[in-house]
């Protein structure tokens, strides 16, 4: 609806940008300078953060950072179910074939990750998101997938990302010794108030948009109503552009945020 009326080439907003093209703050810096020392320390790390604070995005900018040829990276997305359902998740992300017991799937997992490491020279990593959602008994075999008391060094690199609760969660007496290898752990909050004018600068500039559409007071709006959390302010910036294209309008502003505030359900 407001492509045309403010000439952009497509939606500022939309969840679907390359990697090269996120904006960078200084929460997601942070946290990518963290990610890359997990790296370095091939251990345990935790990263948490509320809904829509740019943990998946983190996730991906991280592994599409990572040269192929070094890294074997295994990314799951969400799995609720028991260890078995785990194993075959990463086993199938490896490309290795379903192993039939729990036993035989733990080895399997192991003997991989020594061979791309030993043999193909690439440092295995796994990232578990949604891991808020991960039974008790699935949280203690992945900390024990990476335990190799008999080496001089850690061969698995395991990052758990969820929601703030797991940080909680793990601080739990059942967790204790899975907590006791967090090597790196970082909690991402939203953008800073004075980087979010940047921040939407930045998404119009993508869009072919060179003009800064959005007025100071609707700036403070958006902060204001969405914590500056980046999925609720692309949201919220997407609606307040159409609510301003209604009326002709030729910037955003507070009462364009106001409007947008009930249909984009913030």
């Amino acid at each position: 609806m407001y492509l045309k009326h403010f000439a952009m080439t497509h939606f500022p907003f939309d969840h679907t940008l390359e990697a090269t093209s996120l904006f960078s703050a200084t929460a997601q810096t942070e946290a990518e300078i963290r990610l890359k020392h997990l790296l370095e320390l091939r251990g345990i790390g935790l990263l948490t953060g509320e809904p829509g604070s740019g943990k998946t995005t983190l996730c991906r900018r991280l592994c599409d950072s990572l040269h192929p040829g070094l890294y074997r990276t295994v990314y799951v997305p969400l799995t609720t179910g028991n260890v078995m359902d785990m194993y075959k998740s990463i086993a199938w992300e490896f490309g290795l074939p379903t192993e039939r017991n729990r036993a035989s799937a733990f080895r399997q997992i192991r003997a991989e990750v020594t061979r791309l490491l030993l043999e193909g020279k690439q440092r295995p990593v796994v990232i578990i998101d949604e891991a808020h959602h991960l039974r008790n008994e699935v949280l203690e075999d992945l900390r024990l997938l990476t335990n190799y008391e008999m080496d001089s060094e850690n061969r698995l690199c395991l990052l758990f990302v969820g929601l703030t609760e797991l940080r909680r969660r793990l601080q739990m007496a059942v967790h204790e010794s899975l907590d006791q290898r967090i090597v790196v752990r970082y909690h991402l909050s939203g953008l800073a108030r004075e980087e979010l004018p940047e921040y939407l600068i930045h998404r119009l500039r993508i869009a072919s948009c060179e003009l800064p559409l959005f007025e100071p007071a609707a700036v403070e709006a958006i902060f204001q109503a969405t914590q500056a959390l980046p999925r609720k302010i692309n949201r919220l910036a997407h609606y307040a552009l159409i609510a301003a294209a209604i009326t002709k309008a030729k910037s955003v502003t507070a009462e364009h945020v106001q409007a947008a505030l009930t249909e984009a359900g913030s």
